[in-house]
């Protein structure tokens, strides 16, 4: 519960890993063996991007953005892409395989309409332990969704398969600042026990 506590958002991140990239892989792998799925369906898919790789993304999003953004912020918007994201040591691009979900629809047409959701909560419980053990490795991280404004230019960059769809963004690097204090809800309007 101690590295749950401690997961929080950063937003200003440097470029630098306290761990071998090696130790960021290994991590990916067992999340990916071990993070649990709806049916054992396994369907999300994670891409780790580190050092050019990383930077191509962050401008990808930037080109997306300065086409939906008036002229007049788009300041605002590149400083904040620039400052809290692509100046990390990398990003994690959570996806799910719409092959997977189909075919799990498919073996079990009662549940068919619910898989959608089913397919959203694995992916979110990989969000979750991903952004805990790098927390714990000493990275700060943040959750973004810059989808669907750069899923297509992603696909062909990466050569990432287009039955995969993007869900959320994971900027990571060693943190420059410490968030603000945590604002949290009266527990007895939000948890019920009976016994």
């Amino acid at each position: 519960m101690d590295a749950v506590r401690h997961r929080r958002s950063y937003y200003k991140l440097s470029p630098v890993s306290p761990v071998p990239d090696q130790q960021i892989i290994e991590m990916l792998e067992e999340a990916v063996k071990n993070v649990p799925s709806a049916f054992n369906s396994q369907s999300a898919r994670i891409v780790l991007l580190l050092g050019k790789h990383h930077k191509k993304m962050w401008e990808i999003t930037l080109a997306a953005l300065k086409k939906v953004t008036p002229e007049k912020s788009f300041g605002r918007t590149e400083a904040k892409v620039e400052g809290s994201f692509a100046s990390g040591y990398g990003t994690v691009l959570f996806y799910e395989d719409t092959d997977v979900v189909e075919d799990m629809q498919k073996k079990f047409p009662v549940y068919a309409e619910s898989f959608k959701a089913y397919s959203e909560h694995t992916s979110a419980m990989h969000q979750f332990v991903i952004w805990t053990a790098l927390e714990d490795m000493g990275f700060g991280a943040s959750l973004q969704h810059y989808n669907p404004l750069i899923d297509e230019e992603l696909a062909k960059t990466f050569s990432i398969n287009p039955r995969w769809r993007l869900v959320a963004q994971m900027p990571f690097g060693t943190p420059e600042d410490v968030p603000g204090e945590k604002e949290i809800n009266p527990l007895d309007s939000r948890l019920l026990i009976f016994k």
